[in-house]
């Protein structure tokens, strides 16, 4: 059974609450290892999706999967690798693609 709520597009498929959202991360963030960071924790956590450089210097992240491991996610995205400064992070709500994995995207 599907069901949409109002707040956060978290979808709940049976017992289990799936949430898409997109991560648009601003400041040191290339040449940092960060897609690999990310691509690394996300098959650790079993979210799907994909991360990609932008030509503006920013990184996109498309996440989705379990709500609570999207999160745990979403928080490591905002501390970012080592050697990563995080200026700012926007979060879109999106609708969930169902993604079969996660990917490192090239533009």
């Amino acid at each position: 059974m599907k069901e949409r709520t109002k707040f956060n597009k978290v979808q709940s498929i049976g017992y289990i609450m799936k949430k898409s959202i997109r991560l648009y991360i601003t400041g040191t963030v290339q040449e940092v290892f960060f897609r690999a960071f990310v691509k690394e924790n996300a098959e650790r956590y079993n979210v799907k999706g994909f991360v990609r450089n932008l030509e503006d210097g920013r990184l996109e992240v498309f996440l989705e999967g379990d709500a609570n491991d999207v999160n745990k996610l979403i928080e490591l995205c905002k501390q970012g690798p080592k050697h990563s400064q995080i200026t700012k992070v926007e979060e879109k709500e999106e609708k969930f693609q169902d993604f079969k994995e996660f990917k490192v995207l090239h533009f």
